[in-house]
């Protein structure tokens, strides 16, 4: 199974709640409030978000953290990676030399293929996007493989 870590999970809720309030600085316990999630749990989220650039930590008295962009300029691959760092499926999908199965490995060009569409399909998605209701009439739409048998015609 592919899944991200409570954290990147968290950090997703955590922009979500911002991009409501745009340009709107907020506190750790604030957004710890309207989120429902623990306090030491949103600094942590807060904290590594700001460093990452996808949001700004406004120091003072009216200061606190508030997103650097709009919602519809950060994709959700962005928020991924502030969290988790590179997006791969496989390690061979980071960088050479990582798996040890990697010169004997004929699946290598797939893997990295299928990591790259997800990366790219995160991309294509916006913060904006994952915060709004979803639509139960918008679907995805995709390509089936012919099955055993079929031409493909």
């Amino acid at each position: 199974m592919l899944r991200i870590g409570k954290l990147t999970d968290y950090a997703t809720v955590v922009m979500a709640e911002l991009a409501e309030h745009p340009g709107e600085c907020w506190s750790a316990s604030q957004v710890a409030e309207a989120t429902r999630l623990e306090l030491p749990t949103v600094a942590k989220v807060l904290k590594t978000l700001a460093r990452s650039g996808l949001i700004d930590s406004v120091r003072g008295v009216n200061g606190g953290y508030r997103l650097q962009e709009s919602a519809d300029s950060v994709s959700v691959a962005a928020i991924i990676r502030a969290m988790e760092g590179p997006i791969a499926l496989t390690e061979c999908g980071l960088e050479p030399g990582l798996c040890s199965r990697e010169h004997d490995c004929n699946l290598k060009g797939n893997w990295q293929r299928i990591g790259e569409t997800v990366e790219q399909a995160l991309e294509a998605m916006t913060l904006a996007d994952l915060a709004a209701p979803r639509d139960p009439g918008l679907r995805l739409v995709t390509r089936t493989a012919p099955t055993i048998g079929e031409s493909g015609k």
